[in-house]
């Protein structure tokens, strides 16, 4: 017997499984008028009913619910021999604040792929909470405060030690600075955690500096320092090579202790392979002095903060 077209039998096996033309071709990555399209000729070919369209989605006939089960069956016998052939994919996704990839990351990364040359790392840049199965995502870094969700675990790689950093140049002809509110005098570079704003007062008050220039990233205030336009606040440890090559020099340091810092944060799954992402924090955390062990045996705290 010939087999029908097999692009009409993928369509139709999402399109029962979903109940719906819609999620099917976002599925297979086609349009949802070729789904129904391909479904409409494998029922032509088979001369068959496989469906009864309804107003608000999709309902099996007898047949075709027959027919999906068959089908299901066999499409998932081939992709379960596929990937027993194929190199099984070695790939964790890492999502780190921006300032955080390009000032910290990005530096060191060819360590990483250096030790692990099998693993595809994919870095996504964002500050907003992540949801660990929906965003795919396997590992992040925060800018965040304990507790964390009990079904996570989490590993503070840094405090957050806010520094204020100018640049030898910039501070030639500056003012002097003995207070905070000496800094009113200076040209103040805010980035959006708007650290110049906490310390100094209201947007009025902030105001009364000489000039505020303000930037959406930590990285962009810093790389504004370096060139002498004014003075940044931004986590030591993204600066800290900076400091230690003397580009740029701490005028003020915040002695307040708070548990604010930077946490590697995943899930607890001991029903998922974890062994690259693992890989990842272990090196990660390595980088800092830490051990990524110590947050799978101590209580994690919890909510994940951004």
């Amino acid at each position: 017997m010939r087999l029908p077209n097999l692009n009409g039998v993928r369509a139709f096996e999402g399109a029962a499984r979903h109940l719906n033309f819609r999620l099917a071709a976002e599925e297979l990555n086609l349009t949802q008028g070729a789904v129904a399209q391909q479904v409409r000729n494998l029922e032509a070919s088979l001369g068959q009913k496989l469906f009864v369209r309804k107003p608000r989605g999709l309902e099996l006939t007898e047949k075709g619910a027959a027919y999906f089960t068959d089908i299901h069956a066999a499409l998932t016998r081939i992709a379960q021999a596929t990937a027993q052939l194929a190199p099984v994919s070695r790939s964790v996704v890492l999502s780190v604040p921006p300032s955080f990839a390009s000032m910290w990351l990005l530096p060191r990364l060819t360590e990483f792929e250096a030790l692990h040359p099998d693993i595809e790392l994919q870095v996504i840049a964002s500050e907003g909470l992540s949801d660990f199965g929906a965003d795919g995502v396997d590992l992040v870094v925060r800018q965040a405060s304990p507790p964390f969700a009990p079904d996570l675990r989490s590993v503070e790689l840094a405090p957050l030690n806010l520094v204020a950093v100018a640049s030898r140049s910039y501070l030639e002809t500056a003012p002097p600075t003995k207070d905070l509110e000496d800094f009113r005098a200076h040209r103040l570079l805010e980035s959006s955690h708007q650290n110049w704003r906490q310390l100094l007062g209201n947007d009025e008050e902030a105001g009364k500096a000489a000039r505020v220039s303000r930037f959406n990233q930590t990285a962009l205030a810093i790389a504004a320092a370096r060139a002498g336009r004014g003075v940044a606040i931004a986590p030591e440890a993204l600066i800290e090579p900076d400091i230690k090559n003397g580009e740029l020099k701490v005028v003020w340091r915040d002695e307040a202790k708070s548990a604010a810092g930077f946490y590697a944060v995943a899930p607890r799954e001991p029903g998922r392979p974890s062994g690259d992402r693992d890989h990842l924090a272990e090196w990660l955390c390595g980088q800092f002095g830490k051990a990524w062990g110590e947050g799978a045996n101590r209580p994690a705290p919890p909510a994940p903060a951004s």
